[in-house]
């Protein structure tokens, strides 16, 4: 049997730790390779490490066709859907996960014609997200809150996340995967500038952890005082506004006329007489 495996894919989920690699080597050793490995075509999907440890030993192996696959997408996504369902995943790595889903979702309905009758999207009786993940069919991506009930997150930790995603350096997202730094605190060290990220990882956790208590504390002390409320019957003082604020509220006030303008001529048509 002739299993291509694809570097990209099994690089598209965070590998194992050296103590996880090392538990599953010692229960296959023991027990064998209970788990079928899932292939698409030659493409090796799912069992990256299973099969390194059997070739490793020389030790057998079952495999599994997967013949819903569509594309490549459709890979990545089922590959998401059985990381989000493993327990042995960080509250990080789901976030990540979901974070992935989402903008595979998105692209795809960008680049999906919609259909004159889409049917609603319902639950899958297999327990799968309520979002179709067929290549043919449009549905709209899943919103936050989806996003955070699939990868068992609050839908702050999933906004802290993308925000590491995006603004944080590697230095920083490695400590935040080892479990040196929290979500939230990973999240504020990503305001600082790559610079400054960069010389709080290499400091180690203690100076990752005085960068967060500077941050927070410079936060403090720039946040503005509550305005005081102006006293009963006081006149408030008007709000200089932008020129694109203006252009919106002459647009809502035209739109407003035009409603009103139909309003009376409907209402004149019915008071005239029916003779």
């Amino acid at each position: 049997m002739n299993i291509v495996v694809n570097e990209d894919l099994k690089a598209y989920i965070d590998p194992l730790t050296a103590d996880e690699y090392a538990s599953l080597e010692q229960s296959i050793l023991a027990e064998g390779c209970r788990d079928a490995l899932v292939l698409w075509g030659e493409v090796l999907i799912d069992g990256h490490n299973r099969y390194g440890i059997c070739r490793k030993h020389d030790l057998p192996f079952n495999t599994v066709q997967n013949t819903r696959f569509k594309s490549m997408d459709d890979v990545h996504l089922w590959m998401i859907d059985q990381h989000l369902g493993r327990r042995s995943v960080s509250d990080f790595q789901r976030g990540v996960l979901a974070l992935r889903r989402r903008d595979i979702l998105l692209e795809r309905t960008r680049s999906t014609p919609l259909p004159s009758e889409a049917p609603a999207t319902e639950q899958a009786d297999d327990g799968a997200p309520p979002w179709d993940t067929s290549a043919s069919v449009r549905t709209m991506p899943p919103t936050r809150e989806e996003l955070a009930r699939a990868a068992k997150l609050s839908n702050s930790q999933v906004a802290a996340i993308e925000k590491i995603q995006k603004q944080a350096t590697p230095e920083v997202i490695a400590a935040v995967r080892s479990g040196e730094l929290s979500i939230n605190a990973a999240a504020v060290v990503a305001t600082l500038t790559p610079e400054e990220q960069q010389a709080a990882a290499q400091g180690g956790a203690a100076e990752l952890k005085e960068a967060v208590k500077r941050v927070r504390d410079s936060k403090k002390r720039a946040k503005p005082e509550r305005p005081v409320e102006p006293a009963a019957g006081a006149a408030a003082e008007p709000v200089e506004e932008t020129l694109p604020q203006l252009r919106m509220r002459l647009d809502t006030l035209q739109q407003e006329v035009a409603r009103l303008k139909i309003r009376i001529a409907e209402m004149e048509e019915a008071e005239k007489p029916a003779w």
